[in-house]
């Protein structure tokens, strides 16, 4: 079975200078400077092991990063730090949320990032790296490197949390104008993505709150101050998670009162309609049994007054009805 290669970009930097490249495959020169290696694409697991061996990172977190169903997470290790996210973006196109497991590594020198998929979120750290002259990202450490990673991704929470509060705001104009079965269905998909969002987003706060407050060297007092405003996103974003799934649960109820009133609404129009028509139906029931003795029943005039009689009671029962405001 043939593997989709995986993309390696390598950008080394120092206080000054910036180099990005693309290779093939990880080499063993010595690091100068600080290294920021990015694999796009999962499925070349030898390629990664390589790179793990590189350096040395335990077969453990390997399998974590090859497999990405993991639950976001940090674990610390001898001579790195292991953080685990998941990006949320969101498909304007097709309208649907794309979710992908996003694993960081750095240690004191190094920092490795690994994703399953094409990505943008992180060209604006990219182009930043590579500006020229000297500018504060390249003077930082790995950790301040990895907080700045860690923040690109969680600040697409909210474009993504912004997408589906217009979803949901635009669905509960329609179900106000008009509770129909599709829209029921749009409901029960935007409840799920919101589960998702949710399943997502909860154990970050943990995994943040984990690098802020257990001491490690690799974590510096700088960086801690940085990592407390993303802790403070993170509960922005969950409030508002929370909110929108409040509004779900309201709109929901309110589809289903809507059909409820546009039940009752048919019951009532057709219940009106029988009534009006029971004494017609039986009127015309006694005079089709075409006994001699029925009155009128060998008169000229006797359709006339049967048809009147019919007519009449029509429009005295919609004037009762309308008496009586059922109508």
């Amino acid at each position: 079975m043939d593997v989709n290669p995986s993309v390696i970009t390598v950008i080394t930097f120092d206080d000054t200078h910036c180099n990005i490249s693309h290779i093939d495959e990880p080499s063993a020169e010595a690091i100068k400077g600080i290294t920021w290696i990015n694999v796009e694409g999962l499925q070349d697991v030898v390629l990664i092991n390589k790179l793990a061996k590189r350096f040395s990172i335990h077969p453990l977190t390997v399998e974590d990063i090859v497999k990405p169903d993991q639950r976001p997470k940090v674990e610390e290790y001898e001579c790195y730090i292991f953080f685990t996210i998941k990006l949320l973006e969101w498909d304007k196109i097709k309208s649907v949320l794309v979710i992908q497991q996003v694993s960081i590594i750095f240690g004191k020198d190094f920092i490795l990032s690994f994703h399953e998929s094409p990505t943008t979120v992180f060209e604006p750290i990219r182009a930043k790296l590579n500006n020229i002259g000297p500018q504060g990202l390249r003077q930082r450490s790995t950790d301040y490197l990895a907080y700045r990673l860690i923040d690109v991704i969680v600040d697409d929470y909210f474009d993504v949390l912004e997408s589906l509060g217009e979803g949901i705001e635009n669905m509960e104009d329609r179900i106000i104008a008009s509770p129909s079965p599709k829209n029921a269905r749009i409901i029960y998909r935007i409840k799920r993505q919101m589960l998702l969002v949710r399943k997502a987003v909860w154990p970050v706060r943990e995994a943040i709150s984990h690098l802020l407050y257990e001491e490690n060297t690799l974590v510096s007092p700088f960086t801690r101050v940085y990592l407390r405003d993303v802790y403070d996103h993170i509960m922005q974003s969950m409030d508002t998670i929370e909110t929108y799934r409040d509004m779900l649960a309201s709109i929901l109820d309110m589809y289903l009162s809507g059909l409820t009133i546009r039940m009752n609404e048919i019951v009532k129009t057709l219940t009106i309609i029988t009534t009006i028509f029971i004494p017609i139906t039986a009127l015309a029931g006694i005079y089709g049994m075409n006994l001699p003795d029925i009155p009128f029943m060998k008169s000229r005039w006797g359709f006339v007054f049967v048809a009147s009689v019919m007519i009449g009671g029509i429009i005295g029962m919609i004037l009762y009805f309308r008496k009586k405001k059922w109508i």
